[in-house]
């Protein structure tokens, strides 16, 4: 029987074969008992077994690489929750469970989200005080034992650009970066004006490995865009999609996408050589387990 090869990540990424990611992590929480309005990231805290559980479940349901807990682990945001001073134990943490679950092979990635602050002038915030931030939550999730780095969720190109450098000179990891768009009657923008084919061209200018965008769309929306980024741009690239656009009924949040539907559009992904797909918001193992099957055409439960 032939021995198994295991490879780096960037090794992997050159078999351009696809690798699926992970779904939700606000979902998975949410529906785990999280409550609106607390910190995601105290979880890595006071609950360490459930955030195992959420690494686990999307592994086993054929994640090959999974996300850390850690979307809005940076000073700024954890310092709203009186956190910040547990900034490197937090990320380190998560980092650690995840990988603690990880078969072997598989890949654990350091989130970083938006800080929610704006740089100098819009803001009060100097390139100098956001990059230390940056690195100081980087360099924990290196330590912890993580992959890579995605820097998701983003809407304005010079923080991303900054996270980018911080995350290229202060690790040896794998840096990712995905923004963020939405529709509008002149075409996808970010909420900063960022059109697709810009953020593209400037992340990858900025040394980002990985590009694409995450988040703020159902699959159909994410094909265009995926689209757009694909003319310019040859490079590795990442999708991540909600399951819908999130309405409220009944007092619920319900992301109307199903894993089958989900799984049907995510051929188109794979028809524009995306070389990493998953979900974000809405989206869940079971949805993770149907887009696993289309790609290995595996019909078992």
């Amino acid at each position: 029987m032939k021995q198994k090869i295991f490879l780096s990540l960037r090794d992997r990424l050159k078999t351009q074969k696809p690798i699926l990611s992970d779904g939700g992590s606000g979902t998975y929480l949410q529906t785990h008992g999280l409550e609106p309005g607390s910190s995601p990231e105290e979880l890595n805290l006071n609950n360490p077994d459930l955030i195992k559980k959420m690494s686990k479940d999307y592994f086993d349901n054929g994640s090959e690489m999974v996300l850390t807990n850690t979307f809005g682990g940076n000073p700024y945001m954890l310092k709203k929750y009186g956190l910040k001073d547990k900034l490197r134990q937090i990320n380190q943490s998560a980092a650690k469970f995840s990988r603690s679950v990880a078969p072997k092979g598989n890949f654990v990635i350091g989130c970083i989200g938006p800080t929610g602050e704006f740089l100098e002038p819009l803001g009060p915030i100097t390139k100098s005080e956001m990059k230390k931030g940056f690195i100081e939550q980087m360099q924990a999730l290196e330590a912890g034992g993580a992959d890579a780095i995605l820097i998701e969720t983003m809407t304005a190109i010079e923080e991303t650009q900054l996270a980018i450098e911080s995350a290229k000179e202060n690790t040896n990891l794998v840096v990712m970066a995905t923004m963020t768009f939405d529709l509008g009657p002149k075409g996808f923008f970010t909420m900063m004006g960022i059109t697709p084919e810009t953020a593209v061209t400037e992340l990858r200018k900025s040394g980002a490995d990985v590009v694409g965008s995450n988040c703020g769309n159902g699959i159909d929306n994410m094909i265009e865009i995926a689209k757009k980024m694909r003319e310019i741009d040859d490079g590795y690239m990442l999708i991540h999609s909600n399951a819908g656009i999130p309405k409220i009924i009944n007092g619920r949040i319900v992301y109307s996408e199903t894993p089958e539907y989900m799984a049907e559009k995510f051929k188109d992904l794979l028809d524009l050589k995306i070389n990493i797909i998953g979900g974000c918001c809405g989206t869940t193992p079971k949805h993770i387990k149907a887009i696993f099957n289309m790609i290995y055409n595996d019909q078992s439960d």
